[in-house]
């Protein structure tokens, strides 16, 4: 299986590592010449540019950090996308750039899937991550070697832009939990209580997450905030909730003060911070997490 993949940093990293360790034949292309000679390094090829990419291989992975990043690489490369390829764009991108992608790849013969992952580097290097995806069921069933080499777990949610704005909902919830689950620790630790036994309790009862079940334990409690997510990322995709709420005219009430926080509030945690360190957030001396 001879892929392609744009987009090589940390978790597409992580996916060359697990195609290349199963045996894909993979070219890659990235802006920055020092990933480009570490792919290398690994066995991989390189190409100078997406659209030399886009000439090499008919199955294209996109990992890229935002949706006008997407839509430059695809324009960059529109011209030389085969008949026939399908393009995997994992990243959080936003679902009108899918739609807007897909409409190309049917008026020139290409498929558009997006399927951006959950997991982090880990999971990537792994072959561990989750996988939303949204996209025509025939371009999904002929990508399915592929998903099964990347992750393991699929979850098909609707059509074009389907994958990204359920991303963009899981990671809305993310940021929430992060910063209540964080509350009630605090809270907990004010009435006497353990942070390790109130998670225990928590993740016993209907309050538990994916934040109090894995963040805390693994990144938070241990103090060792490298999950490989930062606090920019997860302000990019806190803005892409607000963004796609207003766009699509639904209120969001109840997470519009956590936003603030993400976005305002928590100015003094910079963006290269983990993004679990949002949890320090509004500690006080002898109180923190």
């Amino acid at each position: 299986m001879h892929i392609g993949l744009i987009g090589c940093g940390n978790m597409g990293g992580g996916m060359a590592t697990q195609l290349l360790s199963n045996g894909c034949q993979l070219t890659c292309h990235d802006p920055n010449p020092d990933i480009r000679d570490k792919m290398s390094a690994l066995g991989a090829k390189t190409a100078p540019t997406p659209s030399a990419l886009a000439q090499a291989t008919e199955m294209i992975i996109l990992s890229l950090p935002k949706a006008e990043v997407v839509d430059a690489v695809m324009r960059d490369m529109l011209p030389d996308i085969q008949s026939g390829s399908i393009i995997l764009d994992t990243s959080t991108s936003e679902p009108t750039t899918s739609q807007a992608m897909a409409k190309l790849g049917e008026a020139q013969g290409f498929s558009f899937v997006d399927g951006p992952v959950s997991g982090g580097p880990a999971a990537a290097h792994a072959g561990t991550m989750t996988m939303l995806l949204g996209g025509m069921d025939e371009a999904i069933a002929r990508l399915r070697p592929l998903l099964d080499i990347l992750t393991s777990k699929t979850v098909i949610v609707g059509g074009s832009g389907a994958g990204h704005a359920a991303k963009i909902a899981n990671n809305m919830l993310c940021a929430a939990n992060l910063v209540l689950v964080g509350e009630a620790i605090r809270l907990g630790k004010a009435a006497g209580v353990r942070p390790e036994d109130l998670l225990e309790g928590i993740n016993a009862g209907s309050g538990r997450s994916g934040v109090s079940e894995v963040n805390f334990p693994k990144w938070i409690l241990n103090d060792t905030y490298d999950s490989g997510f930062t606090m920019g990322l997860m302000r990019k995709d806190v803005g892409l909730s607000l963004d796609l709420a207003k766009t699509s005219n639904v209120a969001l009430d109840g997470f519009a003060g956590i936003a603030d926080i993400w976005l305002n509030a928590s100015s003094a945690i910079s963006d290269s911070a983990d993004f679990n360190e949002i949890v320090k957030h509004g500690q006080k001396v002898g109180n923190d997490v």
